[in-house]
């Protein structure tokens, strides 16, 4: 009995001194990450007064998610608050916050790349959903935060539980930056349409909840206990099977609510709600699509849908109806 205790007393000590070396190696990898230096050349955004470009990246800006981590007016905003020690605040992004010295590279560096001027990680910036924005939409989206009305707001706060920091550490939690291919070109432009290629396109502003391929799981850099993102591919056991038409997918996105009447957790719908009924329509379009009619070198099986009208890629599509 004595030997067993005994055995028992070091098993556990023996443990608990593993659990902390642990945290104390991934608290260590943490601080290298958040301090690590990102070499990548990126070109610089073109800055321009056009009336049409700028209402493009109003759009944009409404409808992409960048109001519900910055708030409407770009002042900053805080979007999570679990009162569990997880507290995030989006910055103010008006020409007084903090990107008032930003040189033309520096917001292709971070928009697109989750990469700050001093190439340390952006943390806590979805920047995977907006690494493949054509080059005329980045521009734009730039374009339209260069004019905002400059005014203080909020600095960025991140503070995070140590069991979160720890995974960080570890490689269970990636950063954007980390997520990103840096090699990879902007995409080229895409027509408006109820298409499939303009519906990949806007898939693109999901891919930092629900991953590269949609697959839903684990939000990255999300609570450990946080809701799980939905599986969003064609086919047996993703959420679209929910609607079965298009009114009713697009209806979600206006009212965050599902078919039934039940609300939707955790997700932007300040900014999916702004987005035109064109991008929606096509969003549903590609969504249904099963992964093996998407061609390797572009779509096929686009389709217009009844009612609407295709307009030019850099123009502001129509406001939702």
């Amino acid at each position: 009995m004595k030997r067993w205790i005994t055995w028992t007393a070091g098993s556990a000590l023996l443990l608990g001194v593993l659990v902390a070396a642990t945290a104390a190696s991934g608290l260590y990898l943490a601080e290298e990450k958040r301090n690590r230096y990102i070499d990548i050349k990126p070109r610089p955004a073109a800055y321009t007064t056009d009336v049409l470009t700028i209402e493009r990246g109003r759009y944009l800006y409404a409808s992409r998610g960048c109001t519900d981590c910055h708030g409407a007016q770009g002042l900053g905003r805080e979007f999570v608050n679990d009162g569990r020690g997880t507290r995030l605040v989006g910055p103010n992004i008006t020409p007084a916050g903090v990107v008032a010295r930003y040189q033309p590279e520096d917001w292709n560096s971070a928009i697109r790349h989750g990469v700050k001027p001093n190439g340390r990680p952006v943390l806590e910036m979805p920047s995977d959903d907006y690494s493949r924005l054509t080059n005329d939409d980045l521009n734009a989206l730039v374009s339209y935060l260069r004019q905002l009305p400059a005014k203080e707001g909020l600095p960025a706060v991140i503070d995070l539980p140590r069991t979160a920091w720890v995974l960080y550490g570890l490689g269970a939690s990636p950063d954007a930056a980390a997520r990103i291919d840096h090699q990879l070109a902007p995409q080229r432009p895409v027509p408006a349409g109820v298409t499939l290629a303009n519906g990949r396109y806007v898939a693109n502003m999901c891919i930092g909840c629900h991953g590269a391929d949609l697959a839903g799981g684990k939000v990255p850099g999300g609570p450990a206990d946080g809701p799980q993102a939905s599986d969003l591919r064609a086919g047996a056991g993703s959420t679209m099977a929910r609607y079965p038409h298009v009114t009713s997918f697009v209806a979600m996105l206006r009212t965050g609510k599902r078919p039934d009447g039940t609300p939707i957790q955790a997700m932007p719908f300040e900014s999916l709600g702004q987005l035109s009924d064109v991008d929606a329509q096509a969003l549903y379009l590609y969504l249904n699509t099963p992964a093996d009619s998407v061609t390797k070198h572009g779509m096929r099986g686009s389709a217009p849908a009844p009612g609407t009208q295709s307009s030019s890629a850099n123009a502001a599509p129509s406001e939702p109806g």
